[in-house]
Parts: C-alpha cells; structure tokens; sequence
C-alpha cells in the first residue's frame, strides 16, 4: 500500500521509503516494535519498589509496587513480597509468592510504565466498581503531607492478616500496633465477649472455658429484637477498651489509635442469641468534647457490612444527643466515605421532615428538632440545591416535586432506632 501524503510504502507493518537500506528497514523495525528490544536481565531478589504484574485473587494480571520482602526458610534465594495493588485501596495490599508475579513485566526502563503492559487485562467498569464499592477508599485528610508520609511508612506492611471473631474468620485491611510479642502472628484469636486475643487456637479453647462475660462489659442500654447497644466506659474497662481500639485499627487506615481509653465512651452494637451478644460494630465518643463531637470513631465488621448497621450507629449517636438536649456533629475531619455516609444520613432525615412539615421552618427550628449542627443541615441543603441566601439569611425552598426526588434518589435508611426502647441517662448525670 502507498501513503500518497509522503510516498511511503506500508509493508506487513514496516514504514519503509522507496530507497531505504536493509539497516535502515532494521532500525525502523525496532522503533515499532519495542518488544524486540533486548531486555536487562532480571536479578532476583526484586528490589523494594519494583513496579511488576502480579495475579490476584480474580485470576487477572494487576499492575502492583513491592513495597517489602522477607527472607523465607526453605532456600537461599527464596524470597515473599510484599506488594500494593495500583487499582486497589491500601487493604488489599498483601504478601505475594514469586510464582505470583509476571517476570517479564517487570519495569527496565523509568518511562516505561507496567499499567501499560495490562492494557489487555483491563477490568471492565462494573469489575472495578464493584471491588470498590466492597474495597472503598478511606481518606487521610487530617494528615499534613509529612504526616502522611511517615504514617505510610511506619504502616506499609500489614502485620496480622487474619483474625477469628466467635464464628468468623476475617481477612485484616490494615496495620495495627499491637505489642511487639504478636509481631510474628500471622493469625490472632479473639475472645468475641471479652476482645482478649491470643496466638493460638488452643489458648481461645481454654480461655472460652473459663470467660465469664456473654456480652460486652458494659451497660446494655438499648434492646429491639435481637438487637442490643451496650456502652462500656473506658475508664471502668480499660483493657477492653484498648483491645477494641487494636481490633478496630486492623479495618481502619486513618484513624489515630487511643490508648489512653479513659476519656471515651464505647457504644458496641450486637446481634443476640442463645450463645450471647455478637458485636457487630460500634462507635466512640468522647465523654467531654469541646467541639460538640458526638461520634470520634465508627466501625462496622466486615461480616456485618452492607446490612444497614453503619446507617444505625449514625442515627443512635445522634438519639444520644437529643437525650443530651445537644446538637452533635462526628469528629473532624471526615474521610471521604464518611462524609457520604454522614451526607446521606442527614439527607434522609431532613428530607423527611421538609416533606412532612406544613408551614416555614427554619435552619435552627430543623437543627433543634434532629440534633444536626446547623452548619451541617445548611450545606446539606446547599447541596441538594433546597436553600438560597438572600437578604442576609438562608431561605429553604421546598418544592414537593423537588422533595420527593430527592427522596428518591437517596434510597432507603436501613434499620432505625426506636427512641421508646433507649435507656439511657447521659454521663455527666451519673456524676462521672
């Protein structure tokens, strides 16, 4: 074929002029095709930091960084590595076997790029959201660059990879510091009553027989069905309160760890049956904040996600407030994923309210009635487009259409608390 623009000939993929020599034809050759070029020679152990495909648990080539090795027993140069996904959140980063990585890939030159090679592995749209919306990522917006930076260091390697809780065994996401002597573990045991966790499975055997405790060690304060809350003060129950924060970190990427459990109050939400009370997840709150904070951190277990429990713990922390006679708001900042769960909660119940409610209502009228802080209610209305600011104050415009869209949109609101079935008197009653 002829390229009528230059006078080029077009030969089984060569570009070749009408009086180009073998040499040059050669040369050209090699500008088309780069997987002839000849490769530097693999050294093995990989370095830390070599950019390499590595087959995951769906069978596919994912591009990965080796973020650290580790010697193995059984030879000289037999060697694990410890490897982040590209396409992934830091939870799914994971020690990988040699035999799992794609030699060939890895990178030889610092322009050539291993996302590339996968071009034909490609996930398509709907493989990909649906690892991320079981995999979401968390944010880290209340780290300054050089706290992120040495928090990624200090964490890069996740040191437990499995836990048993009661009936489940549950793959870690993250690192979390537990003391040096479990540094070897590769799997922790939990006592699901107490949180005491042991190396192994005989040790849970013989503390099960000798632990007391069905339920969390705390106050159940709230019961539905086979639903209870029970709130554990982590100055009465400090070694509990501790081993709740170990467990929790090993799920949550951004979160500081508190040792000092004193000042926290826990509340564990559980699934009850004739075996006892099952934590399911819980949140903390600080007893005294100054900043009005009535939620510092939240979790739901993995075993226990997308059943509406996360949306529970929201709406009971605010039930907590409106006890309180105070308005609250979660502890500052917000990850990425927490503030679309915090986001769609006040949607709901604002939106609920607007649609029910006959006559004007004001910002601090919606603030007094649903315990949200009023900066928090005003740019949830700012987003949904229901409030304009005109002479000097917030107007909400309610359109019922626009409502009822709105409501739409935002989808059910998973399990609700029954304020009749809370018992509960807030802290600084009981003279702590």
């Amino acid at each position: 074929m002829k390229d009528s623009a230059n006078g080029l000939k077009h030969n089984d993929g060569l570009v070749t002029s009408p009086t180009s020599s073998p040499a040059a034809i050669i040369q050209t050759e090699s500008a088309v095709k780069p997987s002839l070029r000849k490769r530097k020679p693999i050294s093995l152990p990989l370095e830390v930091g070599t950019r390499v495909l590595c087959r995951w648990r769906d069978g596919k080539l994912h591009p990965v960084k080796v973020i650290e090795r580790r010697k193995l027993s059984t030879g000289p140069d037999d060697y694990q590595y410890y490897v982040h996904y590209n396409e992934f959140n830091r939870r799914l980063d994971e020690w990988a076997n040699l035999e799992q990585l794609e030699l060939e890939s890895v990178e030889a030159d610092a322009d050539e790029k291993v996302e590339d090679k996968a071009g034909g592995l490609k996930m398509t749209r709907h493989q990909k959201r649906k690892i991320e919306e079981t995999h979401a990522e968390e944010g880290h917006e209340d780290f300054d660059a050089a706290s992120l930076r040495e928090h990624e260091e200090f964490t890069k390697v996740k040191n437990i990879s499995k836990i048993e809780l009661g009936k489940y065994e549950i793959e870690t996401w993250y690192f979390s510091p537990f003391p040096p002597e479990y540094s070897d573990c590769n799997k922790l045991f939990f006592c699901e009553f107490c949180l005491s966790f042991m190396k192994r499975k005989e040790q849970l055997a013989r503390h099960m027989r000798k632990c007391v405790l069905k339920h969390p060690p705390g106050d159940e304060i709230y019961r539905q069905g086979s639903l209870s809350m029970f709130e554990v003060d982590g100055k009465k129950n400090k070694i509990y309160g501790q081993n709740l924060c170990y467990l929790a970190k090993l799920f949550l990427d951004h979160k500081t760890l508190y040792y000092d459990v004193d000042l926290f109050l826990f509340y564990i939400l559980c699934e009850c049956d004739e075996r006892g009370c099952h934590m399911v997840g819980y949140f903390s709150k600080e007893k005294h904040s100054e900043e009005g904070y009535n939620l510092a951190c939240i979790l739901t277990l993995p075993p226990y996600q997308r059943k509406g429990y996360g949306k529970f713990l929201i709406a009971f922390s605010y039930e907590l407030s409106k006890k309180e006679a105070k308005v609250g708001t979660p502890e500052r900042p917000l990850s990425d994923l927490g503030l679309l769960s915090y986001r769609g909660y006040w949607t709901r119940i604002l939106l609920d309210i607007l649609k029910k409610h006959r006559g004007n209502v004001s910002i601090k009228e919606l603030s007094d009635m649903t315990a949200i802080k009023t900066e928090d209610v005003i740019s949830t209305l700012q987003s949904l487009d229901l409030i304009q600011y005109r002479k000097g104050q917030h107007v909400i415009c309610a359109d019922p259409k626009l409502l009822e869209r709105h409501l739409k949109a935002a989808g059910r609101g998973g399990l609700e608390v029954d304020a009749s079935k809370l018992i509960w008197t807030p802290y600084k009653e009981q003279g702590g």
